[in-house]
């Protein structure tokens, strides 16, 4: 009989986020008899452990007789138990050199790590994540930052919110000012940013309408890659080509740039890719963006204003186009940013939720239909203390 543990998060600053809640297990359980399931004790997570109990499972703090640790975020070192399955974020896909420790300690403890993020179907779309989540979080904040800007509304921080719900009716206390929102992205993010928008009953325009029209109302344009990168040889381009040669693309989204006021940013942003608008263009007369919830939050890169992230604590700062430099995000000079770079932990109940779902469809089936669909396969990157082919490009990065 296969035993999934679902471990405790120990990871600073706490997650109280769980893969699978006390309803979703107890699913699980019905749907995998054969299977038996433990829980790790814990002070922190979204739901109590005597939630689990009352469901019928066991609350322990050993849990070194289980086969398979199911985890959200990075497992401290200290705490990985040898000669186990772990799932959780690894963070090492992309080289990560703060987790490279990490993936050296896997393979010398004989781990087989799956990762959550490379979990995905056939044709490679992901399956699992909180990616709407945190497009739901980082739009709510955007606004929550402009009331806050402009002292018309205060709404609270999503953090001290219970659930979705709950965060959405706060939503329908405010008005909305007269602003032009573009939405960046065609993933879970951007759709979870597309759904507060729709919520607020914010209009949604297309590109040409947005870019050369005004409006006595608020509205938005979500756009994707060939809306704000072009081919620099000015011919037709495409997204799968975009993705595999994004050299031979230069950014378009300078015409966004000088008709929008808040810009969501819900993209993926690739290696190589244009960024969105330079340092010098920020500084520019006609560049009119003023708000920027930057959910995708990679420093440094394509949004120059996300100068460094911020956190559920402290979600907003203020960018200075002229220096560069942080200042307090209320100055009439300041764009204002947002980049809290763990957002669905605000939302932790419904992220969890949805992710059980998620998992209970896609990945506990593969233990129990000898991985039919590959799902295991494709997400195991470390097996008998060495990576597996598709990542041994990992090999010079642990070595």
């Amino acid at each position: 009989m296969l035993k999934f543990a679902i471990i405790r998060e120990e990871k600073t600053p706490p997650d109280r986020r769980v893969v699978f809640s006390p309803k979703h297990l107890k699913q699980a359980k019905n749907q995998f008899p054969e299977a038996q399931f433990k829980v790790q004790q814990s002070d922190i997570r979204i739901f109590k452990d005597e939630e689990y109990q009352k469901e019928g499972f066991k609350v322990s703090e050993d849990i070194s007789d289980c086969d398979v640790m199911i985890g959200v975020k990075e497992v401290p070192i200290k705490s990985l138990i040898p000669n186990k399955k772990y799932f959780f974020f690894s963070h090492t896909i992309k080289k990560q050199p703060y987790n490279r420790d990490l993936l050296k300690a896997i393979l010398d403890k004989n781990i087989e790590l799956f990762d959550h993020e490379v979990i995905t179907s056939e044709s490679g779309m992901r399956l699992i994540g909180f990616g709407r989540y945190a497009g739901l979080v980082g739009a709510y904040n955007g606004f929550r930052a402009i009331g806050l800007k402009n002292e018309s509304f205060n709404l609270p921080k999503a953090d001290n919110l219970p659930d979705l719900a709950t965060m959405l009716a706060e939503l329908d206390k405010i008005k909305v000012p007269n602003l032009k929102i573009v939405l960046t992205g065609s993933g879970k993010v951007a759709r979870g940013s597309k759904e507060i928008l729709d919520h607020l009953k914010i209009k949604k325009v297309e590109v040409p309408e947005y870019l050369s029209e005004e409006f006595d109302e608020p509205v938005y344009c979500h756009i994707d890659v060939l809306d704000y990168n072009k081919r620099k040889d000015g011919a037709e381009g495409s997204i799968p080509e975009f993705f595999s040669n994004p050299e031979l693309y230069e950014s378009d989204f300078w015409r966004f740039a000088v008709s929008s006021d808040f810009f969501i940013a819900g993209h993926f942003y690739g290696e190589g890719a244009p960024v969105f608008f330079t340092k010098e263009e920020a500084k520019t007369p006609n560049f009119s963006i003023k708000y920027i919830a930057d959910i995708s939050c990679d420093i440094a890169g394509p949004v120059p204003s996300t100068i460094r992230p911020s956190t559920i604590a402290d979600p907003i700062y203020g960018y200075d186009p002229e220096t560069g430099e942080e200042i307090d995000f209320k100055d009439p000079k300041a764009i204002t940013v947002m980049a809290v770079d763990n957002l669905p932990c605000e939302l932790p109940k419904d992220a969890s939720e949805g992710f059980g779902e998620m998992f209970l469809e896609y990945v506990l089936p593969a233990f129990f239909n000898n991985d039919k669909n590959g799902i295991l396969e494709r997400a195991r990157m470390t097996k008998n203390g060495k990576l597996t082919p598709k990542y041994s490009y990992l090999q010079d990065f642990v070595s």
